[in-house]
């Protein structure tokens, strides 16, 4: 007995939230829109929204919601540039420092065969070093 009151009311209250939409144009040529229509007045019964689907989604708030969630992402994106960053600075030092060592440098060419840096050559990697330790170093 109870279920059948309490279908009855669920029946009742959806009949009344599904009440029919009409369109019309008022006196002054704007277009207007109600569940009842002025009297004289040529109304357009408008389709009801299916219920199957689930209302849309609401905008967010704010751009600062929107950089909330991005933040995580962004800050993992920051700790990976980072580490990055210290292992080219690590990269350019070791390489700063074996050409300021005074040892003999040597390369290897096209052909597979090893040669010997000259003097101005040892000067401009020195100086191409010091650039890339100034550049990831600070």
């Amino acid at each position: 007995m109870k279920k059948t009151i309490v279908c009855a009311a669920i029946a009742l209250f959806a009949a009344a939230a599904s009440a029919q939409q009409y369109k019309w144009t008022d006196k002054d040529g704007k277009v207007r829109y109600g569940d009842v229509p002025p009297a004289g007045a040529s109304a357009a019964r408008l389709k009801a929204p299916n219920a199957g689907y689930p209302p849309p989604a609401a905008a967010p708030d704010s751009k600062k919601e929107e950089a909330k969630k991005k933040a995580p992402e962004k800050q993992a994106m920051t700790e990976e540039q980072m580490q990055m960053k210290r292992d080219n600075c690590a990269r350019a030092q070791e390489s700063l420092r074996t050409l300021e060592s005074g040892q003999r440098i040597s390369r290897i060419d096209a052909k597979g065969e090893r040669y010997y840096l000259e003097d101005a050559e040892i000067a401009q990697e020195t100086a191409k070093a010091r650039q890339s330790v100034q550049h990831w170093c600070t």
